[in-house]
């Protein structure tokens, strides 16, 4: 007998399969035709809803306003009690101390509700869910937040700045200054790259695509510092070109902690050199002019 009498069916096209994904087999069926099993589904990714992101954000607002209004009722009580409530409002926003202790006592009910999402709603890893992933050969991240600094310190000098923001009041002191620099290179870059490119941005991604989703957390992350800016828009659009860089830095790595990195070389950058200008912080009347 000849092969030609028991023709083989044509072999159909190879489909290359990468020996890194691992295709589950689909289940055996029982005699009714039901599956023996279920197949596991793969995770989200991100684990969160953007839901969950907003609630978050709800939360800081919800947190500082409670924190404000504390301390509005405590200095109306203990210090200025023949005072309006106008005035103690003006006279508890020149205290720079009172502001970051705020914004401390804000971030840290965050922090907690962040890991509280990821891992007891989730039941995953907090670092893991986030894209935490330390980078290799990090120096190389902290050194892009100081260029960018420089490039961004150019286009400034082009850009309408504010004459008097709100921000400047930070550095009225010595000792505001040092706090402020503190928090700027610790806790201030650490909580908004977390809510920004670890929540944020792949809940918008996983809704939009790479490009959208860098460029809409990059505007919000300029809007957020827009008050601080006293609304000048240039100086805002130089922040949102900071978010650009950063979001960028985090969709090209997958790598929260590379754009932290860069967060932390940039926001340093700027309070080493305020530093050096008023001579460790000592002729606080030279301040004001890096900020215009």
């Amino acid at each position: 007998m000849h092969d030609d009498d028991n023709p083989q069916p044509e072999a159909g096209p190879v489909i290359p399969v990468s020996p890194l994904v691992e295709i589950p087999a689909a289940p055996p069926l029982r005699l009714d035709g039901s599956a023996a099993y279920t197949v596991p589904q793969l995770p989200r990714d991100p684990v969160w809803s953007g839901w969950d992101v907003l609630l978050i954000a709800l939360l800081a607002i919800g947190c500082l306003l409670l924190t404000q209004v504390t301390l509005l009722i405590v200095a109306k009580v203990w210090f200025f009690p023949h005072a309006d409530l106008a005035e103690i409002g003006l006279r508890l926003s020149k205290q720079p101390k009172l502001a970051l202790l705020s914004m401390f006592a804000m971030y840290g009910a965050v922090a907690l509700y962040m890991v509280r999402v990821v891992r007891e709603k989730y039941h995953a890893g907090f670092l893991t869910a986030i894209r935490w992933n330390f980078p290799a050969r990090s120096w190389r991240f902290p050194l892009l937040g100081v260029g960018m600094m420089f490039a961004l310190g150019l286009l400034e000098h082009i850009l309408p700045m504010p004459k008097d923001a709100p921000f400047e009041q930070f550095f009225k002191t010595p000792l505001d200054a040092y706090l402020t620099s503190l928090f700027a290179v610790s806790l201030g870059p650490l909580m908004e790259e977390l809510f920004f490119r670890g929540f944020l941005y792949p809940a918008v991604l996983r809704r939009t695509g790479v490009v959208p989703a860098i460029l809409f957390t990059s505007v919000l992350f300029g809007l957020l510092h827009s008050m601080q800016l006293a609304y000048a828009w240039g100086a805002v659009l130089v922040i949102v070109l900071v978010g650009l860089v950063l979001t960028s830095v985090r969709a090209a790595t997958g790598s929260v902690a590379a754009s932290l990195l860069v967060h932390i070389g940039y926001n340093g950058a700027l309070m080493l050199i305020a530093a050096v200008q008023t001579d460790g912080f000592r002729h606080m009347e030279k301040a004001a002019l890096l900020f215009r």
